[in-house]
């Protein structure tokens, strides 16, 4: 396999918090859904009681990441305002932050208003930003200022209309292109930290998010950590005939192919089935 050579290889680190954590091995990022509407029913925790239980699971399945999301970005979600976003948010934050001081926790956001104040009153110490920074020109001074490691997602227009914007002339060219631009763009604000998420299933068709990831090592030229967040998406369930909670064993199949071509962070619903998978394609390599 192409990838094959890039697992595993490059030896990378992350500022998380002031903690040095090491990416020569890959990290699993549980995803914690703070929203109604969210796609897949599963994951969805309606209050900060829930939501805490939650992560207590994750974390006890071995997530190295939590990753806080209060605002939907299905296809065709109308974001609510920005008070109804921090009103899920931050109780939740907080009351993790009280229960797991030592957490490790990323705020899945595009408000630079909220990443801030995510930042400084709870700690956060990640921003996962779906719009890269195209919907909140914002947001890469907060980043850049706090000092914070950023994943920046490949998405063309907003969750409202971004299918209706999956058109490529060639689609590998154009996200690097994107990526391109945007990085030295970064780096000249000083942001250091920089994490790369293709964006499987926003502004992309099912031929699209299959190109991508049988393509996937090509983004190893940037040499920055690549995030993969596949888990129990469209990209399975439609292709499978079945629903979001029929979507496990496909999510587990594309991990390990995300795995293969060079992945350093898999941003998952199911920890323990990640942690296992990761397990078991680390063995393989090792031979």
């Amino acid at each position: 396999m192409k990838g094959k050579d890039t697992f595993f290889s490059r030896k990378r680190t992350l500022n998380l918090g002031g903690r040095l954590v090491r990416l020569d091995r890959p990290l699993v990022m549980g995803v914690l859904n703070l929203t109604p509407d969210s796609f897949y029913a599963g994951s969805r925790s309606p209050s900060p009681e829930a939501a805490l239980a939650r992560t207590e699971a994750m974390l006890a399945e071995g997530a190295d990441i939590i990753d806080a999301g209060a605002l939907s970005s299905r296809p065709g979600a109308v974001p609510v305002s920005e008070k109804e976003e921090c009103s899920r948010l931050f109780p939740v934050l907080e009351i993790i932050r009280k229960k797991y001081p030592d957490c490790v926790l990323s705020v899945d956001t595009f408000r630079s208003g909220v990443a801030r104040d995510a930042v400084r009153n709870f700690g956060v110490q990640m921003i996962n930003d779906i719009s890269g920074g195209h919907l909140d020109p914002g947001m890469w001074k907060v980043v850049a200022e706090e000092n914070l490691p950023y994943v920046m997602m490949h998405m063309k227009g907003s969750p409202e209309n971004m299918q209706q914007q999956a058109v490529y002339n060639d689609l590998m060219g154009e996200i690097t292109a994107w990526f391109s631009s945007r990085i030295r763009k970064l780096r000249e604000m000083g942001v250091n930290d920089i994490i790369l998420d293709p964006g499987f299933g926003f502004s992309k068709t099912l031929d699209h998010n299959y190109t991508l990831m049988n393509r996937l090592d090509e983004l190893a030229v940037f040499e920055l950590p690549l995030l993969v967040g596949v888990s129990r998406k469209s990209m399975v369930y439609k292709l499978l005939n079945a629903s979001p909670e029929e979507a496990l064993n496909g999510s587990t199949v594309l991990h390990t192919l995300a795995l293969w071509k060079g992945a350093d962070i898999l941003r998952v619903h199911d920890v323990r089935e990640a942690r296992e998978t990761l397990a078991i394609v680390e063995r393989v390599k090792q031979g």
